[in-house]
């Protein structure tokens, strides 16, 4: 047995530059600009999409006038994801912003290989050749959903990932897509609600007297200063610090956290900046460092949080690992292959693919219910269980209908999606969801 769903109603006009742009974002798989045919073979059913020859002007429009392709862009994701956030109701990220509960905003560099010469292209240091993009994400939590990628700035190989310059001008891009919750009445930032988290490339002094101004909290790795006799006996005894915690809570037996800023002097960092170190046992295979002196790997952070519990801060710092994953998705949405010569062309597809990651994350939040397995579900998994899964458009009573098998493994998450995404354009429909 099928069941049916109304798709969406084709149209005969030629499709604006807003279609363009869905197109692309929809064509995530895709490597290729080109590799949007696979939805012009359907028009019944994506409604018409494009030529080949439409999408090269398009991005030629970009190269003469790229400010105006990025002003417009951002306008565009910044007024969604308001919508968004606020279909999402009591989890919505800016509702749940707060001192004591930021929201995350992950700054990071990656690297992006290529294989043929490219404007602005260099030498990585891995011995590589290509771009060092930097990129902000935003975490809001694995319980809703998992995160989105709120700005990325193509770089060329040879640029440090420790350069303040670059953090400071993907955060301001990233600031500028927040929600006006995040902002006071006079349009000022309100920084308490937002905490910055970083490796150790964003620790330099720069960056974060950038931040102190603006309030905003931040939590970064930090490279542990020369040795000194106090300090080593701090790290041996294990007196005074306390258990760590997993990522789900739980209290872990072999690992340590201490607040060391009384032990390890800071000089020219923002008031109220705090560091905290971290012990654990070696990795098997792990060389141990001068710091390593009992079996132990010693790490550290700092933050300027209001929060003083270690083992929280400690966890709340760890959690950045998750922003490895939106790495890997956003390259997989197709910043992994960069299709253009033209350096403002490749920065128009790597927003692109961004958007194109976000539209999957928001289904997440605003979409699926608390809870949902498929909340944590990354791109390359909706491609296979969800994108990939076969259908019929068939018609009849003066209308089209997508038939899909009962039997397919996420057909009640197609219809749910389905039920849900109705929902929301009833209610952006009737004025409930105002920009």
């Amino acid at each position: 047995m099928r069941r049916p769903v109304q798709p969406v109603r084709a149209s005969h006009r030629n499709p604006p530059a807003g279609k363009i742009l869905g197109a692309l974002a929809l064509a995530a798989g895709g490597e290729q600009a080109t590799d949007i045919d696979q939805l012009r073979t359907a028009p019944e059913l994506f409604g018409p999409v494009a030529s080949d020859a439409t999408v090269s002007r398009f991005m030629g429009r970009i190269k003469e006038q790229p400010d105006a392709f990025s002003h417009g862009f951002a306008t565009m994701t910044r007024s969604l994801r308001t919508k968004v956030w606020a279909a999402a109701g009591p989890r919505s990220p800016a509702r749940l912003a707060t001192p004591a509960h930021p929201l995350v905003i992950d700054i990071d560099a990656s690297l992006v290989h290529v294989h043929s010469d490219k404007e602005n292209s260099a030498g990585t240091y891995k011995g590589g050749y290509g771009f060092a993009p930097m990129i902000a994400m935003a975490d809001y939590g694995k319980t809703n959903g998992t995160g989105e990628v709120l700005a990325v700035q193509l770089r060329p190989g040879n640029r440090g990932a420790n350069s303040a310059k670059s953090h400071i001008e993907v955060l301001n891009q990233a600031l500028a897509q927040l929600a006006d919750d995040f902002y006071d009445e006079h349009g000022n930032l309100c920084g308490e609600k937002v905490l910055v988290r970083t490796d150790s490339a964003g620790s330099s002094r720069e960056f974060l007297h950038y931040l102190d101004p603006l309030g905003i909290q931040f939590s970064t790795s930090y490279s542990l200063p020369v040795l000194k006799e106090r300090f080593i006996r701090c790290i041996d005894e294990k007196n005074y610090w306390e258990p760590v915690l997993t990522a789900d809570g739980d209290q872990r037996d072999d690992a340590w956290v201490i607040d060391a800023s009384k032990v390890i002097e800071l000089k020219d960092y923002p008031p109220r900046t705090r560091i905290y170190l971290r012990a654990e046992p070696l990795h098997p295979g792990a060389k141990a460092t001068l710091f390593d002196t009992d079996g132990n790997s010693v790490t550290a952070f700092l933050t300027n949080s209001p929060r003083f519990n270690a083992a929280f801060l400690d966890a709340r710092h760890r959690a950045r690992g998750r922003c490895e994953n939106h790495i890997k998705t956003l390259k997989s949405a197709g910043l992994g292959k960069l299709p253009y010569w033209s350096f403002v062309a490749n920065q128009a597809w790597a927003d692109l693919a961004m958007f194109a990651l976000n539209l999957v994350s928001w289904l997440q939040l605003a979409v699926l219910p608390v809870g949902h397995e498929a909340s944590v579900w990354d791109l390359k998994r909706w491609r296979y269980r969800l994108f990939s899964m076969a259908g019929k458009v068939v018609s009849g009573g003066r209308q089209r209908r997508l038939l899909i098998p009962d039997k397919a493994p996420e057909a009640k998450l197609l219809f749910q999606l389905h039920e849900g995404i109705d929902m929301l354009f009833q209610r952006w429909r009737h004025g409930e969801l105002a920009a």
